[in-house]
């Protein structure tokens, strides 16, 4: 190799491109959600994400926001949706038991210890600014995860997606209006959106 030759850039995978992996077994479904759980402990979603989509590549970034999407409008934690509907997407009803009971076995242990120990040493003015802190770090972990997740509708230049985003946000965030009533208005509209569009691109 030459003084002056420098060795090539790798391209970073392109996380939105199809590549369908071998499907994972019900251990592997429950060792991976259940260090996933162990990483992301207050913060699962980024973890979630970066191990299903840029780790194992079990989803490719779009699938993963459409099954986030859809586990955000059922009823219970979000992220306790999601890992039911991914391990049943691949293992049926067992693959979504696997993927459930790895995902809250750890922490369910892990916060029964913490909650003993928070009885006892709860008052320490000092534990309470180590809880501040990690609250922070734990904002600023969702904060990440939504950046990232908003990339595809960047990337495709969605323009109605991004519209649709910021007026839910001004509605929920800025405006305090009821979610349910907010739901009741956004998805329906989205839907249309996205049939509207995709009518236009067939045509």
């Amino acid at each position: 190799m030459s003084p002056d030759s420098q060795p090539a850039a790798v391209p970073e995978p392109d996380l939105s491109a199809p590549n369908p992996p071998n499907p994972p077994g019900l251990a592997e479904l429950f060792f991976a959600f259940a260090r996933i759980s162990l990483a992301g402990f207050g913060g699962v979603l980024v973890w979630a994400r970066r191990g299903i989509v840029e780790q194992h590549r079990w989803m490719t970034a779009d699938e993963f926001n459409e099954t986030y999407a859809l586990c955000h409008f059922l009823p219970g934690p979000n992220i306790v949706n999601l890992s039911f509907v991914f391990g049943s997407r691949f293992a049926g009803f067992a693959g979504g038991l696997a993927a459930f009971t790895g995902l809250i076995t750890p922490p369910m242990l892990i916060a029964m210890v913490l909650a003993a120990l928070y009885s006892h040493y709860g008052e320490i003015d000092a534990l309470r600014r180590t809880l501040a802190g990690i609250s922070c770090a734990a904002v600023g972990l969702l904060m990440a995860v939504v950046l990232r997740m908003m990339m595809p509708l960047v990337r495709k230049r969605d323009v109605a997606g991004m519209l649709t985003l910021i007026a839910v946000f001004l509605a929920i965030g800025t405006l305090r209006l009821p979610l349910q009533v907010v739901l009741l208005i956004a998805v329906p509209l989205s839907l249309l959106i996205t049939w509207i569009m995709r009518r236009r691109e067939a045509a």
